[in-house]
Parts: C-alpha cells; structure tokens; sequence
C-alpha cells in the first residue's frame, strides 16, 4: 500500500524545540545513559510528533544509534552511549520513513536498500508476488514496469531459480538501486535494469509480467500521511485525476508484451479492482482472478493474455 491518508503533525517547533528533546537536561550524547531512560525519552518524543508506534520505533532508532542489528536484544538496565541518536530522533520526528532513516526495508525474503528514488516496499505488494507465483510458477521470463527498488521481481525470481528479469523505471537512480539490490541478494546474474519508459524500452515477450503502477488520483496526493507525501516521489504516486492513468497505458502494451500462456500481475489501489479489469477486457485480456492482501483488500489483479489462456 501506497501510504494511507494522514494529517501533518502540527507544532513541529514545539516538540524540536531546545535542539533535542531526547536529551535531559544537562546531558550529552558522549554520556552514558541506561537504555531504559533513552527508550522512554525517545517513545515520548515520537508519540509527541505523531509517530503511530512510538515504542517500537524507538528501540530501531537505538538500536541503529548503537550499531546494533535491529533483531538484536536491549538489556534495560545496560549504560550506553548513543552518539548520533538525537539526530535520528529528530529526523524520525519530522516524519521520514524509518525505512529510509535506516536505508533499508526487508520484503518477501529480501533484505533491500531504499531511497528517495522509489517507493518504500510494503508488504500489501507481496500478494503480488504470491498471486504471480500462484498463476505461473514455472515462468522463466519475468518482465517488471515501474520496478522502483526491484522488489518484485527479484523476490519472484528468489522463488524461481529458473527464471531470469528485466525490471524498467523511468528514473535512472531507481533502475541503478535495483540493479544494487539484485547483486546484494545473490541475484544480479539473473536480472538486469533500463531506465525507460513503461514498455518503451523493452522487446520481445515474457511469461510473466508485474506492475505496481501509480495510483493515488492526483487530488488526494496531499493528503496522504506526512512519510509517504514528504518523502517518496510523486511521479510513483500520482496516478492521475482518476487514479487509472498509468493502468491504461499498461493494459495496452501487454498484449504485446506477454508470450502465449503469458500472464501480467498488476497491484491495484484500494477499490480498483473493477475499474482496471474494465480496461483490461477492453483491451483484449482476461481477468484470471484478484488476490487480497493481509488486510482483505483487492491488491493484485490477474490477467491472461486471452480468453483461453
């Protein structure tokens, strides 16, 4: 899911106000403070901005200040020194992604970097995945539009030992970071990354084709939560006046992209499933089925290149 809709947090000034409200008073990061004390300030911090679980994030935030993995266990009781931490407080705060505070996010079985490039992974995307898998678990050609940080296809080929990819963006930083994820995840001999536009960088057919498109209709964008309209690109949001712009230059290009048998499986917005199975028959494609995600909601839509495939 793209980022549900939120309000900015409002007095900023106020709870970053004093330079580090995580600090007591009279305290450096140089001293050593008992974890306990730098959870509690820390929680108290985030839950004052907005942040939805104050708590947790505030042991990832110590845990990254420590160098410590984020699994790792904190002994409350234990003194430390957290250099850095009222840094990561105040950026955290001010609402960037924890994801890109830590400059990675873990997807399907996939440990991959992110930045401002790309939309941040969530998990709503892996009913993609499992729908792909589900519909043709023996693709070897894989085809993945609008790839952002790779997530999708190299979580499928993950699956796949046979298959190899190509994943498209248009933004040349995106295409760069997945082709960075697919060597840090053993893939990169399986996959390759262009910088294009949609299918306009791409020939042949493939069995098996993903999209995650923009979908957010464009007058809704500025109300998104402040992480998803602060941070991640626009260009991977905006999905038009009615949300189905990208949708409709996709639906046309798949009869053309997908190989007898081929299958495409594009994630939907909440609500959309109708609409863009509408403009997939109109195209010539069948609707194979629709896939939920953990919350119940229509994310992954299935379509066959024809009637009988």
């Amino acid at each position: 899911m793209r980022g549900k809709p939120g309000r900015h947090a409002e007095g900023r000034e106020g709870w970053l106000g004093g330079g580090v409200a995580c600090l007591s008073r009279g305290m450096s990061e140089d001293d050593a403070r008992p974890v306990a004390l730098l959870l509690a300030e820390t929680a108290a911090t985030l839950a004052e901005a907005g942040v939805a679980a104050p708590v947790r994030e505030a042991r990832l935030l110590l845990l990254h200040a420590l160098g410590r993995v984020t699994g790792a266990l904190l002994d409350r009781a234990e003194r430390v020194r957290a250099p850095g931490l009222a840094a990561l407080v105040a950026r955290r705060a001010g609402r960037e992604p924890m994801a890109l505070i830590l400059g990675r996010q873990g997807f399907w079985t996939l440990d991959l970097a992110v930045s401002r490039d790309t939309l941040i992974p969530r998990a709503d995307s892996e009913a993609v995945v499992e729908a792909a898998l589900a519909a043709r678990p023996d693709a070897a050609r894989v085809l993945d539009l609008g790839t952002g940080t790779g997530c999708l296809l190299l979580a499928v080929l993950s699956a796949c030992p046979a298959a190899w990819g190509v994943g498209v963006d248009l933004s040349p930083g995106a295409a760069a970071l997945a082709a960075r994820n697919a060597v840090a995840n053993g893939l990169g001999g399986r996959a390759v990354f262009l910088c294009g536009d949609w299918a306009a960088a791409v020939g042949g057919r493939f069995d098996l084709v993903l999209c995650n498109p923009p979908y957010i209709p464009s007058a809704e964008l500025a109300g998104l939560m402040p992480e998803v309209a602060g941070y991640e690109p626009a260009r991977a949001l905006d999905g038009g006046a009615d949300g189905l712009g990208a949708y409709r230059r996709i639906v046309a290009a798949l009869p053309g992209l997908l190989a007898p048998g081929g299958v495409a499986v594009l994630e939907l917005g909440v609500g959309q499933d109708a609409a863009v199975a509408a403009l997939a028959r109109a195209a010539g494609l069948a609707v194979r089925g629709v896939r939920a995600d953990l919350g119940g909601i229509a994310r992954a839509l299935v379509l066959a290149a024809d009637a009988g495939a």
